[in-house]
């Protein structure tokens, strides 16, 4: 993390004024989309698929992709940053991938019933991230939501502890204290448990309690109120490589910290790498920080593309699914498309060599941020670790949510995301997300966006 020693005041009416040029340009650009989201208002509720991809006034509806590239409907030209919510960490149209996904597809789509590619896809999760057993998803929400219930099954406990302001998913139990406003968080040991929008029921609500990232005596501490009142919970789940505020990374020995305090209460740890595991090491958080979890899921990167998730775990954890007493299930689990995909994926596409590039793409985005950030004085600093980066602009350092809400420039982040798609940059929208590089990325793009951020400086400095 490198952060400015001279800090400019941001001028607020020129960064609203730059925002409102930014969106009526994007507008003119958008036409396509435009009458695309007309049509698709009359058969889609809002207009998408999921809510995560609304925009005011229209989403930015694409056409196709290739390699670091994507193509919106109107024909515009993107390096992407975005890939899916850092789902395409290998690029879009693999030809590895692609020749997996064809060679299966004509072999047979779906049987419900195991086929060899689950074994091999097993093996080399096992290999990587170091826990023995492992079964499969659909979906990150999939993943955390069995593997929470495999928790409290081993357990025998209801309750469960999580990370304020981290999200695990669209599942009840993990739908609380999410996008919170700072005056809404609550007193710093005991954050207020709030439901992430309607329709979760409030009984679901009282059996989950927040918790601050990079504060290991607060969640021992938290343990201990909850052990006192007969509540103390079944499982942590937390994000573990880094919290997706942008990004947030574990303080030095945090996460040793948790797993000991876990240990010690026998609370089984659940790492959430649906976001983080096979982007930023071939083993995720394990292999980067060298702390095992008793379970941890994936999903997002692991499908190539396909809507592939998995949960590993150790023998002990998952004997309750061995044994039938968790009934752990799902018609499309280790579906064959999927399993081919994250077999060529995992095998072909992501291996050391991989790696070795994203780290070097990586330090380059990194490190030409930084230069921008010193050289206008602005107000942030850039982090990042494996394929995921980000500038958070903060005049200091965010260490968790709290930290996170109070510092973070909300209208600057808005009009980046602006900045960034008029100039060919295509980025995940919002203050909480960062950009995900994948292998097929290029010196030329990590310039690019280093370019466009530098003309977003001077253009707020000048």
């Amino acid at each position: 993390m490198a952060t400015s020693d001279k800090t400019a005041q941001i001028d607020r009416a020129r960064l609203a004024e730059l925002t409102v040029v930014e969106a009526q340009r994007l507008d003119e650009r958008t036409k396509g989309s435009s009458e695309m989201y007309t049509r698709a208002a009359g058969v889609l509720s809002g207009g998408v698929a999921s809510s995560y991809q609304l925009r005011d006034p229209w989403p930015i509806y694409l056409s196709h992709g290739q390699g670091p590239k994507v193509w919106d409907v109107d024909d515009n030209e993107l390096w992407d940053f975005h890939n899916g919510f850092g789902s395409m960490v290998q690029g879009h149209a693999h030809p590895a991938i692609g020749a997996a996904v064809a060679e299966r597809y004509a072999q047979g789509t779906h049987f419900a019933a195991p086929t060899e590619d689950a074994i091999a896809v097993g093996a080399e999760l096992r290999k990587r991230f170091k826990l023995p057993k492992w079964r499969y998803t659909n979906s990150g929400s999939e993943a955390t939501m069995d593997a929470i219930r495999i928790a409290r099954a081993h357990t025998g406990r209801t309750d469960v502890l999580k990370i304020f302001g981290s999200y695990h998913g669209h599942h009840d139990t993990v739908m609380v204290s999410i996008g919170v406003a700072f005056d809404e968080i609550g007193p710093r040991e005991h954050p207020q448990s709030i439901p992430y929008g309607a329709g979760i029921p409030q009984s679901t609500v009282d059996h989950v309690h927040a918790i601050h990232f990079n504060d290991a005596e607060g969640m021992e501490r938290r343990i201990a109120e909850l052990d006192a009142e007969g509540r103390k919970p079944a499982c942590v789940i937390m994000e573990a490589a880094m919290m997706n505020l942008g990004v947030v990374l574990p303080e030095e020995g945090y996460l040793q910290a948790v797993r000991d305090i876990c240990t010690r209460h026998g609370v089984v740890l659940i790492f959430d790498e649906v976001k983080t595991g096979i982007c930023i090491a071939a083993g995720g958080a394990i292999e980067k920080f060298g702390v095992e979890p008793d379970l941890v899921t994936l999903a997002k990167a692991l499908g190539g593309g396909l809507p592939v998730g998995a949960i590993g775990g150790s023998e002990e954890v998952m004997a309750c699914v061995e044994d039938g007493s968790v009934y752990q299930v799902g018609t499309y689990n280790g579906n064959p498309l999927g399993m081919a995909a994250a077999r060529a994926s995992l095998l072909e596409v992501m291996t050391p060599e991989a790696y070795a590039r994203l780290d070097h793409l990586n330090d380059r985005i990194l490190t030409g941020c930084s230069g921008v950030v010193a050289e206008f004085g602005l107000p942030g600093y850039a982090v990042g670790i494996g394929s995921k980066g980000c500038v958070t602009f903060s005049p200091t350092k965010v260490v968790d949510y709290e930290t996170f809400k109070a510092n973070q420039d909300a209208d600057l982040c808005d009009l980046a995301w602006l900045f960034n798609l008029n100039r060919g940059i295509f980025m995940t929208p919002g203050r909480e997300e960062e950009w995900t590089l994948s292998v097929t990325h290029t010196d030329e793009a990590v310039d690019a966006y280093v370019a466009c951020f530098r003309e977003m400086a001077q253009a707020l400095t000048s």
